[in-house]
């Protein structure tokens, strides 16, 4: 039986940078919501990791914690974009 890495564990880290660049091109409103997406699908990956034919777990962990510091990054840009 060979395992394959889970969909939403690939989406997770795809969306976890796509929300980085979002916010450091400008719109930091777009990164907050792309990052929150990509800490539903890491934490969908995550559990989806618990069947034996589905691997990503520590993919799906890596993604949410980028996706952590990328919500700290866009609430960032959000209060810069607001002040200046």
């Amino acid at each position: 039986m060979d395992q394959k890495t889970g969909a939403a564990a690939m989406l997770a880290i795809i969306a976890a940078l796509g929300g980085f660049v979002l916010t450091l091109t400008g719109s930091p409103g777009w990164g907050l919501l792309v990052e929150l997406l990509a800490m539903l699908l890491g934490g969908i990956g995550f559990f989806m990791a618990a069947s034996p034919r589905v691997s990503g777990a520590v993919l799906s962990i890596v993604a949410v914690v980028v996706a952590i510091f990328g919500v700290g990054l866009s609430v960032l840009g959000l209060f810069g974009s607001l002040i200046f």
